[in-house]
């Protein structure tokens, strides 16, 4: 097991360790559902040993809740990479915000849908995905309070809804991705043209 071919296998660190760990956990997701996504699966389709997943995940939720923690991540880097890279001007930015919410649950596929219906009742995902919301609904807020003042909750919250119904939508096949790229668009530039807090 030290040689793969003729080149000597590096050891992964803990962090390459963890990444490639929830990578694979993605892959059998995507193949065989969340129900048969175990620890011992993993570290089968891995290639390592069971101890080694317990001590990254502790258990099943823990593996499922770095999942979605890792999902959340990916999509508040996309934003804030895109968000750089936008025209300074409200269409152009609600472009953006619409384009990397919808892309990334897309990225993700049925895998995200599948760890959230796994964890449903979990008050540990109910705290990781308050804490995920309000940092990711943060970073909307600086990219969209200069075009129209300040943003109550309630707006900011209609984005994530408008979002996650279009992504669903897109999934199932029933809307083109594109199309889901400029209804929630013009849902965010409309909440934000609308008004401020009330």
């Amino acid at each position: 097991m030290s040689e793969t071919g003729n080149q000597p296998r590096r050891r992964l660190s803990k962090a390459e360790r963890h990444t490639q760990l929830l990578d694979v956990a993605r892959e059998l997701i995507r193949d065989a559902g969340t129900d048969e996504l175990t620890l011992g699966r993993l570290a089968e389709r891995a290639g390592v040993t069971k101890p080694l997943v317990y001590d990254h995940f502790g258990d099943r939720a823990g593996l499922l809740t770095e999942l979605y923690r890792a999902f959340e991540d990916r999509q508040r880097d996309t934003l804030r990479t895109a968000l750089d890279e936008v025209a300074h001007d409200l269409p152009a930015v609600a472009g953006v915000v619409a384009a990397a919410y919808i892309d990334c649950c897309l990225a993700e596929g049925r895998e995200l849908a599948d760890v959230v219906a796994a964890l449903a009742g979990s008050s540990e995902l109910s705290r990781v995905r308050q804490e995920a919301e309000e940092v990711y609904l943060a970073t909307c807020r600086t990219a969209l309070e200069p075009f129209c003042g300040p943003l109550d909750a309630a707006a900011l919250h209609a984005f994530v809804g408008a979002g996650d119904a279009l992504a669903r939508n897109v999934l199932a096949g029933r809307i083109a991705a594109d199309r889901a790229r400029r209804v929630l668009a013009r849902v965010i530039t409309a909440i934000t043209t609308e008004g401020t807090t009330s």
